[in-house]
């Protein structure tokens, strides 16, 4: 809400889904004309209006299923994925920021001139180079800690807006 960062009509891609939470935000905000795919390897309760792929969004048939479903750029993309957390830092850090810049990737493939991207992140080990990599693609990026998450958690928002490099 405080970025605005989704509107009417716009196409949308909606990374690590399950449960749909943010699904059923993105598509009462965007309407009937906008178009939005749900990824997750979870089952996604089915939602009117929302194209939902189980899958990994790693593997080349779920990016294949993706883009056969877009029509052309997309004005959005959210990622809400994390990894199966161990417990062990060590472990657990590298995996998210594998899944962070996996995540990217995708964005630069899909995303239009002046797009947005959200992604969660956890704060660690590769995260502040990762947030200045992203700080070069976009106009504007900031980082934003939800109300629901817990003060101690590590887990904040990126908000990036305004895509600069367009690759479609």
């Amino acid at each position: 809400r405080k970025d605005r960062i989704i509107r009417p009509g716009m196409q949308v891609i909606d990374l690590g889904a399950a449960p749909g939470g943010w699904s059923q935000v993105t598509k009462q905000v965007i309407g009937n004309k906008g178009k939005l795919v749900a990824v997750d390897l979870l089952q996604i309760e089915p939602l009117t209006g929302v194209d939902i792929i189980i899958g990994d969004m790693l593997e080349d048939a779920t990016m294949q299923k993706i883009t056969e479903l877009l029509t052309g750029p997309v004005d959005l993309v959210i990622s809400d994925i994390a990894p199966n957390i161990s417990g062990m830092v060590t472990i657990d850090q590298p995996r998210s920021m594998g899944l962070a810049e996996a995540v990217f990737d995708l964005t630069e493939e899909v995303l239009c001139s002046g797009g947005n991207f959200v992604l969660k992140l956890f704060q660690g080990a590769g995260c502040d180079d990762f947030v200045a990599l992203v700080k070069k693609h976009f106009v504007k990026v900031v980082r934003r800690k939800p109300q629901a998450s817990r003060p101690q958690s590590r887990e904040f928002y990126l908000v990036a807006q305004g895509f600069k490099t367009a690759r479609i």
